[in-house]
C-alpha cells in the first residue's frame, strides 16, 4: 500500500484487488457490493392495490437536522432530479412544472406545520392521483476540489407520497449520506470506481438518493392496476405519518 497526502487527507492506494479481498484481512461478515442502507424505506402493505397515475412533486422544504445545514438551492436541485427520474421511469405521468408553481402561488408558503395539508391542497388544484412531497435535512456542499476535499459533500433528505383518494401516506424513504475516503470503507469499492476515486458534489449524492428511492417507489406501486385505491394506516417501518 502506498499513501499520499492530499490537502490533509490521506488518499489509499490499493495494489491489486486481491489486497482488498483478502480473507486472512475480512472481517467475519463484509457488506454486499452494490447494496448500503443509505437508503430506508417504508409502505403501506396493501400498495400495490393503489390506484395512481397522475403524480406532483412539491417542492421538498429546507428542514435541518441539528448541527445540519441546507445549501441555498438544494431544494430546485432535489427537486429537478426527482421530476427528472420520474419522467423517465415507464408508466408515470408527472405534472408539468410550471403547473405545480402556477398553484403553489396560490398556497400559503409550506412549512413543517402545513407541508402534508399543503401537499393535499396541491394536489387537488393540478388533479394529481398522488403528490411526492419532502424535507431536506442536510445539503452540505464539499470544500475543495475533485481530488483535494478538505471536507465530503452530505446530503440528506425524507420523501413521502400522498394518496389523493385515500388521503394516507403510503410510502416514505429516508436518505442519507456523506462521502467516506476510501481508506474510511475499503468496501465502498464501487462507488469508489465510479467516481474515479474523486470527491464528488453534493448533486452527485441527491442523484443517487433520488434514483435509489425512486426505483423502491416504482417497484412497490402496481401503476397498471385498475382497481380503486384502499386507505391503509397501518406502517411496516419506522417512519411516522409527519402530519395527523
Amino acid at each position: 500500500m502506498i499513501r499520499c497526502g492530499f490537502g490533509g487527507y490521506q488518499v489509499l492506494a490499493v495494489i491489486g484487488a486481491t489486497a482488498l479481498l483478502c480473507v486472512s484481512c475480512a472481517p467475519a461478515w463484509v457488506p454486499v457490493i452494490g447494496k448500503t442502507p443509505d437508503v430506508q424505506v417504508q409502505a403501506v402493505r396493501s400498495i400495490k392495490t393503489i390506484r395512481i397515475r397522475r403524480v406532483a412533486v412539491m417542492p421538498p422544504i429546507d428542514a435541518p437536522a441539528p448541527g445540519d445545514t441546507v445549501a441555498e438551492g438544494a431544494s430546485d436541485s432535489l427537486t429537478a432530479e426527482l421530476q427528472a427520474k420520474m419522467a423517465l421511469d415507464a408508466g408515470w405521468q408527472v405534472v408539468p412544472e410550471s403547473d405545480i408553481s402556477d398553484a403553489m402561488q396560490k398556497m400559503p408558503p409550506t412549512n413543517s406545520s402545513n407541508i402534508q395539508r399543503n401537499a393535499r391542497e396541491l394536489g387537488h388544484l393540478v388533479g394529481a392521483d398522488a403528490v411526492l412531497y419532502g424535507e431536506i435535512e442536510d445539503y452540505k456542499e464539499r470544500v475543495g476540489s475533485d481530488y483535494a476535499a478538505a471536507s465530503p459533500a452530505s446530503v440528506a433528505f425524507t420523501l413521502h407520497l400522498l394518496d389523493m383518494k385515500s388521503g394516507q401516506v403510503v410510502w416514505s424513504a429516508h436518505f442519507a449520506k456523506s462521502q467516506k475516503a476510501l481508506t474510511d470503507n475499503v468496501f465502498d469499492v464501487v462507488a469508489f470506481v465510479q467516481n474515479s476515486g474523486r470527491w464528488v458534489r453534493a448533486h452527485e449524492i441527491a442523484a443517487e438518493g433520488v434514483d435509489q428511492a425512486i426505483e423502491d417507489l416504482h417497484d412497490k406501486l402496481n401503476l397498471q392496476q385498475e382497481g380503486p385505491s384502499f386507505a391503509i394506516p397501518e406502517y411496516q417501518g419506522r417512519f411516522d405519518n409527519p402530519e395527523k
